[in-house]
């Protein structure tokens, strides 16, 4: 009987004329209040949810931060230099630029006058100032006539020197660079250059300047996404950002030696195609999970152990599921047992060892199994998927892609969590915090190849600026291979 149809009337009618009604009324009852309790508790796991246990940003939590604010424990050091670290004191400077000399003009016991006497020793204190500065180097070519044939030939000016007046590779690549990799918006970054030298830059100069480079990184961003594709094991994420008003997205693929970027309309299989590299990878792909990742089936998987983390907190705070700390506890108990094998010299976990932390996985999973059965089935039949809990999602997950959970302790090669990806993502969340949106469909593949570039000699501990001069020269850095262990 359909009673959403009824009124309040017609209901009473019925109520007075069979016995039937009232037990049918009394299961629908049951079902409407079972409902209510389910979206109320959708609801209320919706209102707790926060960037500690679920997967959403930090800047989402609003002024009620969560409680701890990181999912980092204590490590129980105290604040400030650790026993033993070496505090950094500025080296002095064996060749200043300046010298400035005081002596004493009169003895400080006897009032003798001490002008002419030379000083027994000297102590020396250094004061180091920035001094900005343009610096003019002027070219002059000269005509020189010839005096056997009286042709007169004309001098050359050296490679580069193209116009009249010009910026230099120094500085082009510091407009690039605190573009770029400090993320300074173009206007800020000419009202900086005009106080720190006095002289004013066009936007367009430093737009040409990021154009310049970006075709002479050209040869360096395809061997570095060579040697992504040769690598053992590879972090991929991919974040929002906006051009030209709309979504995009910003790809990464990298190692903690190397970045590659790309900004592409779409966030799938095709975009990860068109970046050329996962799409015939044969390692080892780390990810959070998205399921365009999982269609890359040249390479085996593994999860971000971060990300479950944060949703295990969810089960503990919003479910009250004892089984989601005890599953925390198992990972990072995992985590701990191969750092102390790696510090040891092993390459592998002991096959025992893992069959144990095996046989606690499935175990946990079986305590969480039993406190989230299935959704009853609808008595009316629907198209798609039943509709589960978080929680239940999350089981089915952990429990599909146990090999990819724990892909850590099986290889050591394969990290804890993404976070060598994500780290790569979070500032360009900042930039656009900053300066807005990209403007034009030419700029994201130029920030794209200019910011990969830069993060790639900077992961291999070299001065980043120098680096963008000789790339402006013609000659880039060009990593070496790693080994693949």
């Amino acid at each position: 009987m359909d009673f959403n149809n009824l009124s309040r009337e017609d209901l009473l009618k019925l109520t007075e004329t069979t016995s039937e009604f009232i037990g049918a009324l009394i299961l629908y009852l049951w079902d409407e209040n079972e409902k209510l309790k389910k979206y109320v508790k959708e609801l209320e796991a919706r209102l707790n949810l926060n960037s500690s246990n679920s997967s959403k940003p930090p800047s989402s939590d609003g002024y009620q931060k969560p409680n701890p604010k990181s999912l980092r424990g204590k490590s129980g050091k105290p604040s400030g230099g650790q026993l033993g670290h070496q505090a950094h004191v500025l080296p002095l400077n064996e060749n200043p630029d300046k010298v400035v000399t005081y002596t004493a003009s009169h003895c400080e016991k006897c009032d003798y006058d001490l002008k002419d006497e030379l000083p027994l020793a000297e102590k020396i204190r250094q004061v180091m100032e920035f001094i900005a500065k343009l610096e003019t180097t002027e070219y002059r070519v000269g005509t020189t006539l010839c005096p056997k044939c009286q042709h007169a030939t004309q001098a050359s000016f050296p490679k580069g020197v193209n116009y009249k007046t010009q910026y230099g590779d120094q500085t082009k690549a510091l407009f690039s660079y605190l573009n770029v990799q400090q993320l300074m918006p173009l206007k800020r970054l000419t009202e900086t250059f005009e106080s720190l030298t006095g002289h004013t830059v066009s936007q367009g100069t430093i737009l040409r300047a990021n154009k310049e480079l970006y075709t002479k990184l050209a040869y360096a961003e395809e061997q570095i996404k060579q040697q992504l594709m040769d690598s053992a094991v590879l972090h991929s994420d991919e974040s929002s950002v906006k051009v030209n008003g709309k979504k995009q997205w910003i790809h990464v693929v990298c190692t903690p030696e190397l970045t590659y970027y790309m900004i592409h309309p779409n966030r799938g299989k095709k975009a990860m195609d068109a970046a050329g590299i996962l799409a015939t990878y044969k390692g080892n792909s780390m990810h959070d999970g998205l399921k365009a990742y999982r269609k890359n089936t040249t390479c085996t998987h593994s999860l971000c152990n971060e990300h479950h983390h944060r949703e295990l907190v969810g089960v503990i705070e919003n479910d009250k599921q004892a089984w989601g700390q005890d599953m925390i506890d198992l990972l990072y108990a995992i985590k701990k047992w191969k750092a102390e094998r790696i510090t040891a010299g092993f390459g592998s976990m002991e096959p025992e060892q893992i069959t144990k932390f095996e046989a606690q996985y499935r175990s946990i999973l079986d305590i969480g199994f039993t406190e989230n059965p299935p959704p009853e089935p609808p008595l009316e039949k629907k198209k798609g998927k039943k509709k589960q809990s978080k929680t239940k999602n999350l089981l089915d997950r952990l429990n599909k892609d146990q090999a990819a959970v724990l892909a850590f302790m099986y290889d050591f090669r394969v990290p804890f969590t993404n976070n060598e990806a994500e780290r790569a993502l979070r500032m360009i969340k900042v930039m656009q915090k900053v300066s807005g949106s990209f403007r034009s469909t030419q700029g994201p593949p130029i920030f794209s190849r200019l910011r990969g570039y830069f993060s790639t000699v900077r992961k291999h501990g070299l001065p980043v600026l120098q680096k963008i001069e000789e790339a402006l020269s013609g000659t880039p850095f060009i990593p070496q291979p790693q080994p693949k262990n």
